[in-house]
């Protein structure tokens, strides 16, 4: 039986962000890691977007955008994203860049196979795949298992749920220097909906119809939704190049609960997503380089997971989205209205003083989270 320093069990972004960070710090150089997936992935399976400042990932960047526009059903604003660039990455041209990077190290192994249990067992870790079993000193689980986030009613699940469509239109009509960050323009249907579109031509963008909500809708309700949006458009003539669907979780859920000394929780299945954005990409760069640091003077990955005050936000607005779906586009637009772009995005990102929290704060429905702060500590 092989026995690794780190296994990672799944190798989706969360995994493969951290073992990166682990290439470049010495104190992993003589550490054996292996990453299980029964995924392959050599596929286009998903686009990550983040807004950035530092030129992370620029080499293999699909587009990105200086400005983008913000709109509700009765305003729009168009504004500059600087000192941000907002950035888009295909999963394909990440996945590939990473594993040749990875194959330059010969202490790192790639094994395409399911795994199917993991335990801590004393001062070790076992992992069984399908075929075969490994032991390691510790282990990195981005499998996301459902089932506790479910069967409890104490964290409310909200779903960033979109079908996104890649299309191609004879005539030009989008612009392609501006991405359309949010437009809850579109017909609300008591829900939290809006139309997210990142053109990469005059004559090309992906179109995503989302939802923040409770409950998810048959496919062909997005596919509905996004066809209006091109009428309304002017768009007519068009071919769908590459479609993508996908569901994030949006919760404050203490996934960190279960984690044990040897065995920690990473991505999706940590709680690595921004709970109140259902943004992922640029908080698990950020949660990996915390958690190689952490690894480099810590054995005990129970310590790993510390709590701010914006967790705390986070939870209010969940709570909110979670009991009356309806007015999310009023929370956002409260925001985006007349406050400056760049510390709405430093909020986003955590990076805010708690005086420049209040700035944002006090421009939303104050009532909703007065209410829900009250429920959610009191009621």
């Amino acid at each position: 039986m092989q026995h690794f320093h780190y296994i990672f069990t799944g190798s989706g972004l969360a995994a493969l962000l951290t073992v990166r960070e682990m290439m470049q710090h010495p104190f992993f150089q003589d550490k054996k890691i292996l990453l299980l997936d029964a995924d392959a992935k050599k596929t286009n399976d998903r686009t990550w977007c983040f807004w950035d400042e530092k030129k992370h990932f620029e080499n293999i960047q699909h587009n990105a955008w200086d400005a983008a526009v913000f709109a509700d059903a009765d305003f729009e604003r168009r504004f500059a994203m600087a000192p941000y660039t907002y950035r888009m990455i295909r999963g394909v041209d990440f996945y590939q860049t990473t594993f040749q990077e990875i194959a330059l190290y010969s202490n790192i192994t790639i094994r395409q196979e399911k795994v199917i249990d993991f335990q801590e067992l004393g001062n070790h870790c076992l992992v069984k795949t399908e075929n075969q079993s490994f032991t390691s000193n510790y282990v990195f689980n981005s499998i996301f298992n459902p089932e506790p986030l479910v069967s409890q009613k104490k964290f409310p699940l909200v779903h960033q749920h979109f079908v996104g469509w890649f299309v191609q239109t004879e005539a030009p009509v989008f612009n392609p220097d501006c991405a359309t960050f949010m437009d809850f323009s579109v017909p609300q249907k008591e829900n939290t909906r809006f139309m997210y579109v990142l053109p990469t031509s005059e004559k090309e963008a992906l179109l995503e119809f989302t939802l923040f909500s409770a409950n998810l809708l048959q496919r062909e309700e997005y596919e509905m939704e996004i066809k209006a949006y091109l009428e309304r458009l002017g768009v007519i003539n068009y071919t769908i190049t590459e479609t993508e669907q996908g569901n994030i979780p949006m919760t404050c859920y203490p996934f960190w609960k279960h984690n044990t000394e040897r065995i920690l929780h990473i991505g999706s299945a940590g709680g690595w997503t921004k709970a109140s954005t259902g943004y992922t990409f640029k908080n698990a760069l950020k949660k990996s380089k915390v958690l190689v640091d952490f690894l480099t003077q810590n054995n005990d990955l129970r310590k790993f997971q510390t709590l701010n005050r914006f967790w705390c936000y986070d939870l209010l607005l969940i709570d909110i989205l979670f009991h009356q779906n309806k007015v999310g586009s009023s929370i956002f637009a409260s925001m985006f209205r007349k406050g400056k772009v760049d510390t709405i995005f430093k909020f986003l990102d955590e990076e805010t003083t708690f005086l420049e929290d209040l700035n944002i704060i006090l421009r939303c429905p104050k009532t909703l989270f007065l209410k829900a702060l009250w429920h959610r500590f009191f009621g």
